[in-house]
């Protein structure tokens, strides 16, 4: 079980009340509903790998360079972030380094690489898993991993980890009309302002996921562009004409990397606190209360 650390405590901050605070006063809503995630997590799915992956990087230079765009909007932005947006609220970023001093104490792996985003740190833990995997994400970005014959699957939280919507590829193929490995493609294609990312003007989600279904790939479309008896619009092949500098750069950008140089940490989920004495020192400093004993408990079990 692979999880997108910063979505999860992104919806743990919004979901859960900032009421819930530390001894002297500190909100710790994100630390504790992490924990509650991890608890449900793990009883409703028992995985016997767990890895928390971070982003070292969530903007890395190297995608910049080739789309200067990317996510830029989200460094100009000055204003406080809304529950759909992932610039970090000021009474989040303190917590941040708590939850990962909790979770480093209790011995789940935690994983960021430096230059690289989470994302890319689930994707390559995913390339080299020989069994299957559950990415837990928030971000329908990774639904290019999914992968039926691999067994490799997406939970998308709906409210909060207890209702998970599971994606395979029938799910994909259902709402967007492409699997996994066509995910990454459709959305280059359709473009994300989120991430800064232009796309193909006048290509939207689901002309996007007609010409894949037509020409295969992106590589089939853009081959059929210089085809004059591929079924094109005029339009069609103007547009994706003159998008060509962009669809040179966009699939390094938009494709999660899998050949991230991961540290070699050990990913059992683990029975036991690694630190049981620091883990109490941060328990009793933030309040963690119920929520991080419950998630000894199910450890434990």
């Amino acid at each position: 079980m692979l999880l997108d650390t910063a979505s999860l405590y992104f919806r743990a901050y919004f979901g859960v009340p900032d009421s819930v605070r530390a001894p002297d006063g500190t909100p710790v809503n994100a630390v504790r509903g992490l924990l509650d995630f991890i608890d449900r997590l793990v009883k409703d799915h028992r995985p016997d790998h767990l890895v928390a992956c971070m982003d070292a990087d969530w903007r890395p230079q190297w995608r910049v360079d080739l789309i200067p765009s990317y996510k830029a909007h989200r460094v100009a932005e000055e204003r406080p972030a809304g529950p759909d947006e992932e610039e970090i609220p000021d009474t989040l970023s303190p917590q941040v380094p708590v939850i990962e001093a909790v979770l480093d104490a209790l011995g789940i792996a935690r994983v960021g690489v430096a230059g690289y985003e989470a994302d890319d740190v689930i994707g390559t833990y995913t390339a080299r898993a020989t069994g299957p995997v559950d990415i837990v994400t928030g971000d329908r970005d990774l639904y290019q991993l999914v992968d039926d014959a691999r067994g490799v699957r997406v939970l998308y939280p709906v409210k909060g980890v207890g209702t998970l919507n599971l994606t395979d590829e029938a799910a994909l193929r259902e709402k967007y009309g492409v699997d996994g490995r066509g995910y990454a493609d459709l959305a280059l294609l359709r473009g994300d302002p989120s991430d800064g990312l232009p796309g193909v003007a006048g290509i939207g989600e689901k002309t996007a996921a007609k010409l894949l279904a037509e020409f295969g790939d992106l590589a089939g479309i853009r081959a059929a562009v210089d085809e004059p008896k591929a079924k094109l619009t005029p339009s069609q092949r103007r547009r994706l004409t003159e998008a060509g500098p962009y669809l040179d750069v966009a699939p390094k950008v938009v494709r999660v990397a899998g050949d991230v140089p991961l540290p070699d940490v050990a990913t059992a989920l683990p029975h036991a606190p690694r630190d049981a004495a620091e883990l109490d020192a941060l328990a009793a400093r933030w309040g963690l209360g119920g929520s991080l004993q419950r998630l000894l408990t199910t450890l434990a079990a």
